[in-house]
């Protein structure tokens, strides 16, 4: 049984819905952020980062236990462990890997710096507001670039758009309209119609919470670099 350390954001929706699609039994212990749980020291043998996902896996390579952390990492083990959603060699695994990649350096951050000081930042700094929406506008149209004459990222479906998926619900929250991103829109909906997706979807909805004083020191202040 694979442990899985997580919450509702798209970090952790992504390593729920790999998990589904491999049909990988698993249990989900869910980490509260804006109380600090990331801060214990159970949490941090597991993920030194603080950050979630994380992962426990008991039948990890030759059979022994392994504990991972950073979501890309997650995703290429779950595939190899399973031999899903990950060529195994050849042109198609490096388009896949590239793509993946992407997400992980780009994608991923940038969208969430527009989430930042879109919808949690105490001062609406113009500068910034204007910085990262435009950077992720010009992400969504490096995918809906790559979508035009495909089905998935890289051909098939694979982690590459399990990991990009989560971070395109809250477009919203990104300062962008989805309709601009036609090829990304299809692909959406492609994706949000698979029974894994679907069941995440049910479970870890991230909404642009309003926090505590405490809370918000917890994940953007003092608090959390204290911590450290």
């Amino acid at each position: 049984m694979i442990d899985l350390y997580t919450a509702a954001t798209p970090n952790g929706q992504k390593i729920h819905i790999m998990l589904e699609e491999c049909g990988l039994p698993h249990r989900s212990h869910w980490v509260d952020l804006n109380a600090g749980d990331q801060f214990t020291d159970e949490f941090l043998q597991i993920s030194p980062n603080n950050k979630i996902p994380a992962l426990v896996d008991p039948d990890g390579p030759d059979g022994k236990p392994i504990s991972l952390f950073e979501s890309g990492a997650i995703l290429i083990y779950l595939a190899e462990k399973t031999g899903k959603f990950l060529p195994k060699d050849g042109a198609a695994r490096w388009d896949v890997l590239k793509w993946l990649y992407w997400q992980m350096g780009g994608f991923g951050p940038m969208l969430g710096q527009a989430h930042h000081f879109n919808a949690y930042a105490p001062d609406r700094i113009k500068y910034a507001m204007d910085r990262y929406t435009n950077e992720a506008g010009r992400l969504y149209r490096v995918l809906d670039k790559q979508l035009a004459e495909r089905d998935y990222i890289a051909g098939e479906y694979s982690i590459a758009d399990i990991a990009a998926f989560p971070w395109t619900r809250l477009y919203g929250r990104q300062g962008l309209k989805i309709e601009e991103y036609p090829n990304v829109v299809r692909w959406r909906a492609r994706i949000e119609a698979r029974p894994a997706v679907q069941k995440d979807m049910e479970r870890t909805t991230d909404t642009a919470g309003k926090f505590s004083a405490k809370g918000w020191s917890v994940l953007f202040g003092q608090e959390q670099y204290k911590r450290r």
